[in-house]
């Protein structure tokens, strides 16, 4: 049931956007990804720890790709937006942290592909160039 309103709540998330225009700026996605990203973070300050070094790293990492996707080539946010969901079922096995809520990781990789596939579409569609304005490559 997780997956099916994560992949239900990203789809309403980028109707939301596209009816607002919140998906005509490039950022959207890639803030999204951000906030994805820290939200493991969240989970362990949650339970009353500080997020575990290696939590801090997939955080890094994620942010960083989010950023790249921003300044260079949308692709890569969307990207790493897919990646981010095969990260959260494996996250368990990679990261102790006991703030994380037991339908978390299927309920946040399906909402990341969906999300993914969404920023893809803009992308293939052409309502969101993959490349910054003024960027040939």
């Amino acid at each position: 049931m997780a997956f099916i309103w994560g992949a239900a709540l990203a789809l309403g998330a980028a109707a939301f956007a596209a009816m607002v225009g919140f998906d005509r700026d490039r950022s959207f996605y890639p803030v999204v990804l951000v906030v994805i990203a820290l939200l493991y973070d969240l989970f362990a300050v949650m339970a009353g720890s500080p997020p575990p070094v290696p939590e801090l790293i997939g955080t890094a990492v994620f942010v960083g790709a989010a950023i790249a996707g921003f300044r260079w080539n949308l692709w890569i946010a969307a990207a790493a937006l897919a990646l981010h969901g095969a990260f959260d079922l494996i996250h368990g096995g990679l990261i102790a942290n006991p703030g994380v809520p037991t339908f978390w990781p299927a309920f946040c990789s399906s909402y990341d592909v969906v999300a993914a596939a969404c920023l893809g579409w803009l992308i293939l569609s052409g309502r969101q160039p993959a490349l910054p304005q003024g960027r040939a490559t």
